[in-house]
């Protein structure tokens, strides 16, 4: 896969599309592709609160090999009408488990979603960074710091790319994305 972006590519190489326009996060690991019948199980979490599936999702994710360690681990933020529709933010469920592995704290509360947007999922892929545009803000100084985000799948990319552009304007060097599962165009 794509070290950046996490797209099979032949031999792990950077992917065209990375190459052409740089995202601004650094790397991507996902642990799954989003398939049956892992996408059923990300869908159970989410919309029927299973939320068991996390702490599975989480040790998952502690499975991946690291080059560095991370200065914080921040879930992706929902809006604040999301998280209360939801009742819960999935991204900071499977990040707990993954946190209490690597012996760290999360980072919650220091980076919000700004304003409520209609969900990704329900657009089409040249319409989802226009869709994200400023939606995140940060309220922390990360000068000099290594975040590692969390999220549950990842599609084109476009809200980890603006969550990075974000932590990186607040001074983050490396931003680094660790997904469960990576979702393709076929």
């Amino acid at each position: 896969r794509c070290p950046i972006c996490a797209l099979p590519t032949p031999g792990s190489n950077i992917c065209g599309a990375c190459l052409k326009q740089p995202p601004h996060f650094d790397a991507t690991q996902a642990v799954f592709r989003y398939e049956f019948p892992i996408d059923r199980l990300i869908q159970s979490l989410k919309y029927t609160r299973r939320l068991t599936s996390a702490e599975f999702f989480g040790r998952a994710l502690a499975q991946i090999p690291r080059s560095n360690r991370p200065d914080l681990i921040l879930p992706v933020p929902l809006s604040t009408e999301r998280l209360a529709q939801r009742g819960f933010n999935q991204a900071l469920e499977i990040a707990r488990p993954l946190a209490r592995a690597l012996d760290m704290s999360l980072s919650i509360g220091h980076v919000h979603r700004n304003r409520d947007t209609p969900p990704q999922s329900q657009l089409a892929w040249k319409d989802r960074k226009k869709n994200i545009r400023h939606a995140f803000e940060c309220k922390i100084d990360l000068s000099g710091k290594a975040v590692l985000v969390i999220d549950d799948v990842m599609t084109t990319g476009a809200t980890l790319d603006e969550l990075a552009r974000t932590l990186k304007a607040c001074g983050a060097t490396h931003v680094e994305n660790r997904v469960l599962a990576r979702a393709l165009k076929d």
